[in-house]
């Protein structure tokens, strides 16, 4: 689906490389970028039409996620020949310099015919395990792409319960910390609080060693498209990282919102392609794997919270049913994370619509 079209530094940049703005598709879904489909000029792709994505970072985003790497291009252009369909390159020029761009996917996102919930087919499964298999085989010091975290930054090799406290204080210090004071009362008012970091951390302790490898760390159905051959492309890799396989798997199981039977089916089946493709992987699964889909629970709280006021502000002219719908989500993302941030008591609906109502119209929260 394609937002409104709006002029902008980045559209004008689309527009001028292509060389004809009117061929500019955009711009395009998306949190963190403002992205424009274009046809690509010939001397840059030789003859037949090809299109790319050429973007720009949004201003002003707040980052829910660590980035690993300083450049999505970047990584990519390692990982050609490394990891199957995955967008290429293609170096043009905007008359300023030369730029790299990715190759636009042609096809269906993965969601549009498979929406959360549903059963995905069995030929897709098996290329998503395949994908797993090929980012097993990426290891920390088979890739020199450059990364954005220091050193000193990174979790020692293996070290599993280190990687996910990183994420926890991420999650703690970036989205939590960080926003109280932009929204003030917000998380109290949900009865969220720092202590709830404590009790999360307590109830997802204990993790095996497994030995990191790349993780995508976004794989949902938006972000795989189904071409005409039906074959399945992963896109979007800007929150690739080097990690724990396992949290890559409950990342996908979370987002993918599987019926209970092929959930349970690819975790055996992941389990046995990520054994065979790199021993100790999977070590540990049965008690880690309910502990990283805690964390994914407990950690979007926070976003969700945070994207709900956001979306409402956005909306000036959002009536008491977008208030009542946006509440409702949130109600849910919270009941799912009761356990795990040690929630006595999930707020009531009114009092969640109660919590998210003052932003609905300034976005900076009561009495300003």
């Amino acid at each position: 689906m394609q937002a409104d079209c709006v002029s902008s530094p980045a559209r004008e940049r689309a527009a001028g490389i292509s060389r004809d703005p009117s061929a500019v598709e955009g711009p395009l879904e998306g949190y963190h970028h403002e992205t424009y489909v274009i046809p690509l000029p010939p001397e840059a792709v030789g003859p037949g039409p090809v299109r790319g994505k050429c973007r720009e970072p949004r201003s002003n985003l707040l980052w829910f996620d660590r980035r690993c790497f300083a450049s999505e291009e970047t990584l990519l252009a390692d990982l050609q020949g490394r990891i199957t369909r995955i967008p290429e390159l293609i170096t043009v020029s905007d008359d300023v310099r030369d730029v790299r761009l990715q190759k636009f996917i042609e096809g269906t996102t993965l969601g549009s015919l498979h929406a959360s919930g549903e059963e995905v087919p069995d030929d897709i499964a098996g290329q998503i395990l395949d994908l797993f298999r090929q980012l097993a085989r990426v290891t920390p010091k088979s890739l020199g792409v450059e990364r954005e975290c220091k050193p000193e930054d990174r979790s020692p090799e293996g070290d599993t319960a280190d990687f996910l406290d990183r994420l926890i204080c991420f999650a703690e210090q970036r989205v939590y910390r960080e926003n109280l004071e932009r929204f003030p009362g917000l998380f109290s008012s949900l009865g969220l609080d720092g202590a709830s970091f404590g009790r999360l951390r307590k109830r997802v302790a204990g993790l095996s060693e497994r030995p990191f490898c790349l993780l995508h760390a976004d794989l949902h159905r938006e972000n795989f498209v189904v071409d005409d051959q039906r074959r399945l492309w992963a896109i979007d890799w800007e929150l690739a990282m080097f990690g724990d396989p396992l949290y890559d798997l409950a990342t996908h199981l979370y987002l993918m919102r599987y019926p209970r039977p092929q959930h349970e089916l690819m975790v055996k089946q992941w389990c046995e392609v990520m054994e065979e493709e790199r021993s100790g992987s999977s070590n540990g699964w049965e008690e880690d794997l309910p502990r990283l889909l805690d964390f994914k629970r407990a950690q979007s709280v926070f976003t969700d919270v945070i994207r709900a006021t956001q979306f409402l502000d956005s909306r000036p002219e959002a009536g008491a049913l977008v208030l009542e719908q946006e509440a409702a989500k949130v109600r849910q993302v919270l009941t799912a994370a009761a356990e795990p941030l040690g929630l006595d008591t999930v707020p009531t609906p009114e009092d969640v619509m109660s919590a998210l109502g003052p932003w609905r119209r300034t976005g900076h929260g009561p009495g300003e």
